[in-house]
């Protein structure tokens, strides 16, 4: 197998700097990424009259079981930047390519059977999550249109992770700016011109992410980079395909068991009635913003990790991490100030009802202190990922994140029925996810250093 030297800037140069260039573009796609959902939430607030409430309530019903099917592919896409990304660092081109055509693949198929299966369910599962008899013909609507476009969904972010796993963040960063605003102008149209409730959120989304998938494919087959797509290769390469499994099938675990603790938590809330749930829905739609800054820096930790452990580099390894924590806690407490002292305002975008707004701050206050823990929680996974270790931090979130929750919505919520009971449970769960995170960190540390020194040993024979 041909193998050159690495041609990627992430194995060379100052890391800080590099990792910031990364992050920044990432973050911002995952903002206006949200904004989709933040977009649709809004209008559906504000221009369906009195039917207002009921509309953002069955937005935000659906918000969780949607996390759920798209998460679990997403954690796939990571296996493929990983895969990719460590092909990259070691300048094995041949790898990079049949990486990039299976992720592709896998993105098409997935979605396709995804889109097929989640329409059989939308309405049983959505009356098992207690949704009120006034929203469930509005959630059932917004999630069957919005689930027919899987297979766009899905294939956009298995492209973003192409070019991420490359060191491209900026690529989907201008697809998104252009489809963000295509969202916006065609939910305005539909309800507006047309009339339309939910139904004309979920078609403009579904439409601006086919819109997105379009463009990223059509980059793909320009760029003169390894990940350059060509449609003849489009095929499945069964040894790729199982190595983008045992990395992505656990941080898809892991992903989903974050989403199904929503649902779950999701259940509880709508046991509260409908202005909690608009308020928890609005709230959830800003705190986000935040977490798409946290999640970058994993993502980054990942990314690099993966390149420089294909380039048989340790030392970057480690300092990658030490960085990510740096620049996320920086990066995360301007967010936290920023969005706790404009709050009630950004609240009042959503809905202008005194008690929707106050109690959404209530859930804003309860996230932002959870945020500490999600910071450790998050970097050290992505770490640990970079290196391929994927299934152990999968058993470890499922332990401390579904079990706790779980066991908070069935045990310590029934004792005390309200929304502060509920929220309590975020900052406890994280709390012990990140303790368990940084156990398996100093368990894992040398097994992972064996791996990057074996590899730094075949790249030297190479070179």
């Amino acid at each position: 197998m041909h193998h050159s030297r690495p041609e990627s800037r992430i194995v060379t140069g100052p890391l800080w700097s590099q990792i910031l260039a990364f992050v920044f573009p990432l973050a911002l796609s995952g903002i206006l990424q949200q904004l989709f959902n933040a977009a649709d939430v809004a209008i559906v607030g504000r221009f369906t009259g009195a039917q207002g409430p009921v509309a953002m309530a069955a937005v935000g019903a659906s918000a969780p079981i949607i996390g759920l099917l798209v998460t679990m592919f997403i954690g796939i896409s990571l296996g493929a930047n990983v895969t990719i990304s460590t092909a990259i660092g070691s300048g094995d081109r041949k790898t990079v390519q049949r990486a990039v055509h299976t992720s592709l693949m896998v993105a098409l198929v997935g979605g396709a059977a995804l889109a097929l299966m989640s329409e059989l369910l939308v309405a049983p599962v959505l009356r098992l999550l207690a949704v009120p008899a006034e929203v469930l013909p509005f959630a059932i609507k917004y999630l069957r249109i919005f689930l027919l476009g899987m297979p766009v969904i899905l294939l956009y972010n298995f492209e973003a992770a192409i070019f991420m796993s490359a060191g491209n963040t900026r690529a989907p960063l201008i697809v998104l700016a252009m489809s963000g605003m295509l969202n916006i102008a065609l939910n305005l149209f539909f309800v507006l011109v047309l009339g339309m409730d939910v139904a004309g959120v979920a078609t403009a989304t579904v439409l601006a992410n086919a819109f997105s998938a379009a463009v990223l494919m059509r980059w793909l087959g320009k760029t003169h980079s390894a990940v350059r797509f060509r449609m003849a290769a489009l095929k499945i390469d069964p040894r790729i395909l199982a190595r983008i499994l045992k990395i992505g099938v656990p941080a898809g675990m892991q992903a989903a068991v974050f989403s199904l603790a929503n649902i779950i938590i999701q259940s509880a809330i709508n046991t509260l009635g409908t202005t909690v749930m608009a308020a928890s829905s609005a709230a959830f739609n800003i705190e986000i913003f935040a977490y798409c800054i946290l999640n970058a820096f994993s993502q980054a930790c990942t990314t690099f990790v993966g390149q420089n452990n294909g380039a048989g580099k340790i030392g970057r390894c480690r300092s990658t991490m030490k960085w990510c924590f740096l620049e996320g806690a920086v990066c995360l407490a301007a967010a936290t100030g920023l969005i706790l002292l404009t709050g009630h305002h950004l609240l009042s975008l959503f809905n202008t009802d005194p008690q929707v707004v106050a109690i959404g701050y209530t859930r804003l206050l309860w996230i932002f202190t959870a945020y500490i823990f999600t910071i450790s929680y998050e970097i050290v996974s992505g770490y640990l990922r970079g290196f391929g270790i994927s299934l152990l931090p999968a058993i470890a979130t499922t332990v401390a994140i579904c079990g706790v929750r779980i066991g908070w919505v069935y045990g310590v919520f029934p004792r005390r029925p309200d929304f502060e009971t509920i929220m309590a449970c975020y900052p406890v769960s994280l709390a012990t996810a990140a303790v368990l995170m940084f156990i398996l960190l100093f368990k894992l540390r040398p097994a992972a250093k064996r791996v990057a020194e074996l590899r730094a040993a075949g790249v030297g024979a190479r070179a």
